[in-house]
């Protein structure tokens, strides 16, 4: 059985198999040192760029890919250094591709940078792209993710943006089916606006297909998504037994079951290996206040819920009566909704 397929045995262990096999164990100790290689590779590949779009193009696959976290030190450097020797405004011999790919990594990662750098391109009378400013699909694309970045006030960035979202929903019906894809994934919802993990998969499918990819990298994206992955699938089993444990489906059964949903918005907030803690901790939190939520939507009137808040005004279990269990129930988890944000204030 061939590494790909053991780790695919790994991740479909069923959730009632709470303990590692240790076959996992070992499993999984190769698939981190392959990875440690690979990552050694890539940083080689950072070393050995050739020039600052290389090196521009090789930290937005990396952001894309999920292995961002990975490379923080090699990112910085290498913005520092293109920062340092680079103008914030366009030079003559740079394309369009270039100077909104420059932008929007710089902005994205906090450097100062003008929408100035633009003003090469665009028609100072008409406010729009010259007549011989010929653009193609790619730096279109890339445009339009700058363009997103824009703060208030930023025309420049605000007529490129409508421009092209509506020359793209034009074109797409001419492009092939790989290209429009892409187009259709901005038009969408462009980059900045969605929820980084659940984006990586789609993103390593398009790199495999870029003619450019190199194979270290995409190794490295496909290992690394199911290295954490695996660390996600375990964290909710966890989770899922805590629930369990706590009986509280069968003494609320108004309240939702939404643990994967509690589960998926701490999976948003933080998914890597590092942060299983954060996660666990999120995902109470998050379910909890579900539940006290639907007390509130679903369960109470309005003289019930007028007695239930005074009592969580007044901290005071004895106001809730044996008779009123479910409310009961919902001020300990208020309770310890505010132990729980009281000891995370203290670690912060």
């Amino acid at each position: 059985m061939d590494g790909k397929k053991q780790l695919q045995s790994v991740l479909q262990t069923s959730s009632s198999e709470m303990k590692p096999q240790a076959n996992d164990v070992v499993h999984g100790q190769e698939y981190e040192r392959r990875a440690q290689k690979l990552k050694e590779d890539v940083r080689i590949i950072f070393a050995n760029a050739v020039d600052s779009v290389a090196t521009f193009e090789l930290i937005d696959s990396v952001n894309k890919l999920g292995l961002a976290s990975d490379f923080d030190m090699e990112i910085k450097e290498a913005l520092d250094t293109i920062a340092s020797t680079k103008k914030k405004i366009s030079s003559p011999e740079e394309d369009l591709y270039t100077t909104a790919l420059r932008f929007r990594l710089f902005r994205q990662h906090g450097y100062e940078v003008s929408q100035d750098m633009f003003r090469g391109f665009m028609d100072e009378k008409t406010g729009l792209f010259r007549e011989n400013t010929h653009i193609n699909i790619k730096e279109m694309l890339e445009l339009l993710e700058a363009s997103h970045l824009g703060l208030e006030g930023e025309n420049i960035l605000d007529v490129a943006r409508d421009f092209l979202t509506a020359t793209l929903k034009e074109s797409i019906s001419s492009l092939d089916s790989d290209l429009a894809k892409q187009v259709v994934h901005v038009l969408e919802l462009p980059s900045q606006r969605r929820v980084q993990w659940f984006d990586v998969k789609w993103h390593i499918n398009s790199y495999e297909k870029d003619i450019h990819m190199n194979s270290s990298l995409l190794e490295l994206a496909k290992l690394h998504f199911n290295i954490v992955q695996a660390v996600l699938q375990k964290d909710l089993r966890e989770s899922s037994r805590w629930w369990r444990s706590l009986g509280l489906t069968e003494n609320l059964s108004f309240a939702r079951d939404r643990l994967a949903e509690s589960f998926m918005c701490s999976v948003g907030l933080a998914f890597e290996p590092e942060y299983t803690c954060l996660r666990k901790w999120l995902t109470k939190v998050v379910i909890l206040i579900l539940i006290i939520d639907d007390v509130y939507d679903v369960y109470g009137t309005l003289e019930e819920l007028k007695h239930f808040t005074n009592a969580v005004n007044r901290s005071a279990l004895q106001n809730i009566t044996a008779e009123n269990f479910q409310y009961k129930i919902g001020l300990n988890i208020l309770l310890i909704l505010n132990f729980w944000v009281g000891f995370f204030l203290v670690l912060t």
